[in-house]
């Protein structure tokens, strides 16, 4: 039997509305949204944007600012990319995954932008000093994590978007370990949110989503087919079609639709209160052992993630007796490299995520495994 605590990569299982949205939008939805008046075509297109005001409201935000994309890493390259089209000053965290970092650093790199990494601590105050302080006349925007996908570790984002707008900075948050656990809003002080729908949404992979208030136009980084000003060699200038370039994936966003729709229904804080038991309880499990080190604060707070290393055996190596057992965890650098950079994980960590399906006694049983290593 397998069993999944690798949720933070992608979340497995999937409930079954989200499995019967799949199935249904095959059987009804086979037409191209927003192409053609036919009866395929009408229908699809209605679909479509029914997902999008559902899942706009779902943030707080506009149906037409709600834009549907490939997964978490293609939205912020939109969002960075977007809006430092133009040069500036950008700063990022120092617990960016890479689809945030990468992307900073090569505009960086071709002397497009200047970049500045902030700091993070355990305690909130000093991260928010730490990005205040890299402030400068031509910072342009700011790019946080709401939690880290290494640790779990959630960032002081409200107070962030207070900052960006005491001085009229774009905050581009990366929601895709937050959304679906935490109450994420437009509201929070978040100009653009960009997020996978795969992982605590509970649609299916290649589904993500950048959602802007629309105060600060982002430049498309890719034109083409949008459905509207078809005579027109100039991309649309406004949302969402301005960043929806050519056919969208139907299947993907009824998924997504779905999602939101059961994590509205079960209740957001009774998932993280799930997912957060089940981290305690594989802690308080691990607890006892002297060479296994758990990459957790008290002074922080923490999304349902567990980044933790056994000291003698490399994370690779530990993670691959874990699955001979049957149990899935995500090994190595997590994709991280400023996060790893900060914790000093020279060989990466074995991380631990629980989903809303995963159970206690797995986690324990698992803890126990662990110490046998």
């Amino acid at each position: 039997m397998i069993i999944n605590f690798d949720n933070a990569a992608t979340t497995y299982p999937k409930p079954e509305s989200v499995k019967a949205a799949v199935m249904e939008a095959m059987d009804r939805y086979g037409g191209n949204a927003g192409r053609g008046g036919h009866a395929l075509a009408a229908a699809t297109s209605e679909a479509v944007y029914s997902a999008r005001e559902d899942i706009a409201g779902f943030f707080g935000a506009e149906p037409e600012n709600t834009v549907f994309a490939l997964n978490c890493t293609h939205a912020l390259n939109m969002a960075i990319q977007g809006i430092m089209s133009g040069g500036g000053h950008l700063i990022i965290s120092g617990l960016e995954h890479n689809s945030a970092a990468r992307p900073a650093a090569a505009l960086a790199a071709e002397g497009k932008i200047t970049l500045s990494v902030a700091e993070v601590f355990s305690d909130s105050r000093r991260t928010l000093e730490s990005f205040r302080s890299l402030i400068r006349d031509d910072t342009k925007a700011i790019v946080c994590t709401l939690a880290s996908n290494v640790t779990g570790q959630i960032m002081p984002y409200r107070e962030i978007g207070r900052l960006c707008r005491e001085h009229g900075i774009c905050f581009i948050a990366d929601g895709a370990q937050a959304c679906g656990v935490l109450d994420v809003k437009l509201a929070d002080g978040i100009n653009i949110l960009c997020t996978a729908g795969h992982k605590g949404l509970y649609g299916i992979t290649g589904t993500g989503l950048l959602i802007t208030d629309g105060k600060f136009p982002i430049l498309p980084i890719m034109q083409g087919g949008t459905g509207t000003d078809s005579m027109s060699l100039r991309q649309p200038e406004l949302t969402p079609e301005s960043l929806e370039s050519g056919t969208v994936g139907v299947i993907g966003i009824m998924s997504l639709k779905a999602g939101t729709d059961f994590v509205k229904q079960t209740g957001i804080g009774n998932i993280f209160r799930h997912e957060d038991m089940i981290c305690r309880r594989f802690i308080r499990a691990l607890a006892g052992d002297e060479r296994i080190t758990v990459y957790r604060s008290p002074e922080a707070r923490y999304a349902p993630i567990v980044s933790f290393n056994i000291d003698g055996i490399a994370p690779g190596d530990a993670a691959a007796a874990l699955a001979e057992k049957g149990y899935c965890l995500r090994s190595g650098y997590q994709c991280s490299a400023l996060a790893h950079t900060q914790l000093g994980t020279k060989n990466g960590t074995v991380r631990f995520s629980p989903s809303l399906f995963s159970r206690a006694e797995d986690a324990e049983e698992l803890a126990r495994l662990i110490k046998t290593l």
